[in-house]
Order: structure tokens, then sequence, then C-alpha cells
């Protein structure tokens, strides 16, 4: 009963309630129908102080959920930087993948969250890693992006991280072949100065 309490106050970003609840033994690594944890809870609502409070407490920021979601890889795909920031200073794990079999980074380039790909290039992330579509992050930036303004941000700064410009998707299309059907220009020129093909 207290574990249900402890998801509902970790849900409504009660971070008093979420404390109080494990003071009195609710269990962090309580699971719900979903296999969420009450940290991955708090991640979805992006209740940051809730968060705080159960990271402190030990909660697994790796831990995942039926659909392979931890607080670490949901904060990087939806851009939750404040949450992604303290899983990273809570032994989050840069190798995990979600159900594309992508890391964190492939899906905040995809979302077009450009400060969410700023922190985590700023780690030991593999910048070239290729999901279950034969996809990198910045294969995903271009293939999925809009080649608007964060779109051509995430593309520049993952140019600027190293990120092999020339890593084809299955079929051997590029990223700059991408960049030049889809219309995307800017893309396109910051390919071309990093010596794309």
């Amino acid at each position: 009963m207290q574990d249900a309490v402890l998801f509902a106050a970790a849900e409504a970003g009660d971070a008093s309630a979420v404390k109080r609840l494990i003071d009195e033994g609710a269990s962090v690594t309580a699971r719900d129908g979903q296999g969420r944890t009450p940290l991955l809870a708090a991640t979805h609502g992006n209740r940051i102080e809730a968060a705080r409070v159960l990271i402190a407490a030990g909660s697994d920021v790796n831990a995942k959920d039926n659909r392979e979601d931890s607080p670490f890889l949901y904060a990087g795909a939806e851009g939750r930087d404040a949450i992604l920031k303290m899983t990273l200073a809570a032994g989050a794990d840069l190798k995990s993948t979600n159900r594309y079999g992508g890391t964190a980074l492939i899906p905040a380039a995809h979302h077009g969250h450009v400060e969410t790909v700023r922190i985590l290039l700023a780690t030991k992330i593999d910048k070239d890693h290729v999901n279950k579509l034969g996809w990198t992050a910045l294969l995903e930036a271009v293939i999925l992006g809009d080649g608007g303004r964060a779109h051509s941000e995430i593309v520049r700064l993952l140019v600027a991280a190293g990120a092999n410009v020339n890593l084809a998707d299955r079929d051997g299309v590029t990223p700059l072949a991408h960049a030049r059907r889809n219309g995307f220009t800017a893309i396109a020129a910051t390919l071309e100065a990093a010596g794309a093909r």
C-alpha cells in the first residue's frame, strides 16, 4: 500500500511526501504495472525535486521498465535535462540501450533536444553507436529531424564532437546524401565542411 502511495507522490512531484514515505519504509525499488520504479514515474512527469529525493535515497537510475526505458534513457530521450544530469551524477550506464537498441544520445538527437545532446556529448557516450534500425545519432538527426535550427545545431555539435560523418545507413546512404535528399542545405554544408561524402 505504501509503495502505491509513493508512486502517486512521485508522479505528483510531491517531494516532501516522497521523502516521508521512504523514511516510513516505502521501497524505492518497487515496480508498478508497467514495470516502472517510482523514479521513472517521477521522470515521466519531469518531477525534478521528487526525482532528486528518490536518487538520494538510492533509486537505480538504470532500472528499466517493460518498455526498456530507464530514468536515464527516458530523461535523455525526452529532454528532461535536470533529471538527466542527476542520473549521470548517480552512475547512469552510458552503454545502456532502449527498445530500439539506441543509447540516450540517439533519441535526443532525433527529438531535437539541443541542450540534452550537449550534456550527453560531454560524457564518454558512444557518438557512433548504431541502433536496431541501423542509424547513429547523426543519421537520426538528419533522417528524422526537420532540418530546422535545432537539428542543424545538433548536427553541428555531433560533428564537432567527432561523430563519424560518413557512417552510412544499412542501405549505404550517408548522412550527407540524406541531408541533400531532404533539402537540408545548412546541415549538408556542415557535413561537407567536415569531409562528408
